[in-house]
């Protein structure tokens, strides 16, 4: 069964609290969503360390109930 969108935002914002959550559904199929994800907390970490933090708030959905996500993360412009 495929993901909901806003179980994917919830997952993330649980685990990332400061994080800014925009979740677009790719193919309209529920299962190739991109997502772009800003929270401070990210600022000073590799952009590689960004998104293992995010793949970690998915508790290894990856690849089983979410097919495919496009990733981009950034930190809050001041």
């Amino acid at each position: 069964m495929p993901m909901a969108a806003e179980e994917i935002e919830t997952l993330i914002r649980q685990a990332i609290p400061d994080a800014t959550v925009e979740i677009t559904d790719l193919a309209g199929d529920g299962d190739h969503y991109s997502a772009h994800v800003t929270a401070d907390s990210f600022r000073g970490m590799p952009r590689v360390k960004q998104h293992q933090r995010v793949y970690q708030a998915l508790g290894g959905r990856m690849g089983g109930v979410l097919h495919a996500l496009q990733l981009t993360t950034a930190i809050p412009k001041e």
